[in-house]
């Protein structure tokens, strides 16, 4: 495989600030989880919002680099894409939190965390894949961590289907329900991004093999 590292130059800053932005979306992962555990009638979103703020002036680091460095062989509309995939975790996970904000009183947070579980496992992987793409990775290495994301997504998809079956039972009050299946959407939509962040890596190492 040719070098990931002679690719991006002398410079390793892009990696830096992959990994950096990586780590921001899990952050916000457990940001919310904090935001959900103490969810008793009060909640405060600033964490969210910093989070979110911290994976947008990384992204447009990242996008300062690629005007000032000369990039060859890789293509920069990738270093572009798996940037956009990151920062749309953090922007998901804000965005549910701003909709649990409006609607905690109609809902239970810990409804949420087997989803949130699998959110925080999702986001561990693509913190662990991202880390990889300077080590120059076998395509193996990297497919057997992206089916990991695609098994955590699968898992996703069947607990919404059980959610849904409770929502549509008949024995949820219709706010609740519409509530519920708001919130549930969301969370699965930030498992959803995890996994795009996962398939970008993977193209990337894949087109460098």
């Amino acid at each position: 495989m040719i070098s990931l590292a002679k690719i991006f130059g002398k410079s390793d800053r892009f990696f830096e600030l992959l990994d950096a932005s990586a780590r921001a979306s899990y952050q916000s992962i457990e940001a919310l989880e904090r935001v959900l555990g103490q969810a008793d009638g009060q909640v405060s979103l600033a964490e969210l919002s910093v989070t979110r703020r911290n994976e947008k002036k990384i992204a447009e680091q990242i996008s300062e680099e690629l005007v000032n460095t000369f990039v060859t062989t890789l293509d920069r509309e990738d270093i572009e894409s798996l940037s956009r995939a990151l920062y749309r975790i953090p922007k998901t996970v804000e965005k549910f939190g701003e909709r649990f904000d409006i609607m905690h009183q109609h809902v239970c947070a810990a409804d949420f965390a087997p989803q949130m579980s699998i959110a925080k496992e999702a986001a561990t992987v693509v913190c662990r894949m991202v880390a990889m793409i300077s080590k120059s990775p076998k395509l193996e290495d990297v497919k057997y961590q992206n089916d990991q994301l695609q098994e955590l997504e699968g898992r996703a998809d069947q607990l919404v289907l059980g959610y849904l079956k409770e929502i549509y039972s008949g024995r949820v009050e219709p706010i609740k329900a519409m509530a519920m299946r708001d919130l549930y959407d969301l969370l699965e939509k930030v498992i959803d991004r995890c996994r795009d962040a996962g398939n970008v890596v993977t193209q990337i190492v894949l087109k460098n093999s």
